[in-house]
């Protein structure tokens, strides 16, 4: 059984997340949830950075589906936001990468699972359906386009 024994906050200075007190004490919890600025500027909440919070107990307290599609979102995210300024621009080729055509195609339904109103509650079940049919496409291969077909070989 994993509790959660404390939780601490540590402010870094300027979002410097290798400032030396942040960096140390990252290194030495279980997990860490990193609030992003640039986030909340896009008025996306709560303005949690999926890509920089961590959690090492993750393996020990959920199962292999929840895990698998876990690692399936964060890799979409991480190709959307690797690409993002190609994509911005308009210089991104649509089907010269599959893993960034699977990211474009999800990157609204991603970004609306992520968010959640203040007064908003969503219980541990509903967010595991929620996470599925944020990715039901890739899972199911119902893709609307043909081109997606080998979205999933490619990860």
């Amino acid at each position: 059984i994993c509790t959660i024994t404390g939780i601490y906050t540590v402010l870094v200075e300027a979002d410097n997340m290798n400032d030396p007190i942040g960096d140390a004490t990252r290194g030495i919890l279980d997990g860490h949830i990193v609030l992003s600025r640039e986030l909340a500027h896009k008025n996306h909440y709560p303005a949690i950075d999926v890509l920089a919070s961590i959690s090492r107990l993750m393996v020990k307290i959920t199962g292999k589906e929840q895990q698998e599609r876990a690692s399936l979102f964060r890799e979409l995210l991480a190709e959307y936001v690797k690409n993002e300024d190609l994509i911005n621009y308009g210089a991104y080729a649509k089907g010269s990468n599959a893993k960034v055509d699977a990211a474009i195609m999800l990157k609204d339904r991603m970004d609306s699972f992520l968010r959640q109103a203040v007064e908003e509650g969503i219980s541990f079940d509903d967010t595991l359906e929620r996470l599925a049919e944020v990715l039901k496409p890739l899972i199911e291969g119902n893709v609307e386009e043909e081109e997606y077909d080998d979205i999933l070989n490619s990860f």
